[in-house]
């Protein structure tokens, strides 16, 4: 089995003590910069911690359990079976959010309308010539609450994009920097849009850097979500093979499909 230091972050007695054994508690109890939630205990210990190569790293949340429904010995399991020549392997719940979004940028500008330009902004931050609107992802691609496991080299890699977004952010100088610094509806109370930026920089980067190989837990077999587009199970799953397809054969029909099926959704959901 390829070596694996999966870590899961606490921030209280409750959550401490509800830790799944066979993680590795992560202590942020001092809780230095909650406004940066789960990135700041992340960021810590990528900084001060040597990496051992080719091992896998994982950060969970003390929610991992409750929005996976997994527990660390099927984590394990699963990184049993690789051969190690993935870089990242996913676990991402919320299938439908992946499959009948574009992309998980369109996904957040569904809940949150202001966020696209901000998306859109911090692509260029990080030197990537993209259009995050019309960027095509799909569950082999897409990370949820940064629920991935990685080897060091896109771990490092990822800090770096990262930090650019917290320079930039901490220093408050920008009409960008403000946009990150404001609170987005979450959770019945809020939460900074820098949190959601931070959250999708893994799916930005496999999604446009083809050097990063990933590996992806059957999303079919974990939670969806609660909304109304998560009943359409089978119509979820042809949205999601609709966009590999056009990923892999870049025949425009598929997108086409895409959106065709989307759009007979979209008028079921609104007659309902």
């Amino acid at each position: 089995m390829p070596a694996a230091f999966i870590y899961q972050i606490y921030y209280s007695s409750e959550t401490r003590n509800a830790l799944d054994e066979g993680f590795i508690g992560l202590d942020n109890m001092s809780n230095a910069r909650p406004d940066w939630r789960e990135y700041w205990p992340i960021r810590t210990h990528l900084m001060g911690c040597a990496l051992v190569e080719d091992a896998y790293y994982g950060f969970f949340s003390p929610k991992f359990k409750s929005k996976t429904g997994l527990a660390s010995g099927d984590v394990t399991a699963f990184i049993r079976e690789q051969d190690q020549s993935a870089d990242v392997l996913l676990f991402s719940p919320f299938f439908d959010q992946i499959a009948y979004p574009l992309n998980i940028f369109e996904q957040a500008a569904f809940q949150h309308h202001d966020t696209m330009r901000t998306f859109q902004d911090c692509a260029l931050a990080l030197a990537l010539q993209v259009d995050v609107e019309s960027l095509v992802m799909d569950s082999t691609n897409t990370v949820f609450c940064n629920y991935f496991v990685a080897k060091p080299a896109f771990w490092r890699s990822w800090l770096a994009n990262c930090e650019l977004i917290f320079d930039l952010t901490e220093r408050a100088t920008t009409d960008l920097a403000s946009r990150l610094n404001q609170n987005t509806n979450y959770d019945k109370r809020g939460a900074p849009t820098k949190v959601f930026v931070i959250e999708r920089i893994a799916s930005l980067m496999l999604s446009t850097d083809k050097r990063w190989k990933a590996r992806s837990y059957n999303p079919l077999s974990l939670p969806w979500s609660n909304a109304p587009i998560a009943k359409f199970r089978l119509e979820m799953a042809f949205l999601d093979s609709l966009k590999i397809a056009y990923a892999s054969q870049g025949h425009s029909q598929y997108m086409e499909a895409f959106y065709d099926l989307r759009k007979v959704l979209g008028e079921s959901l609104r007659e309902k």
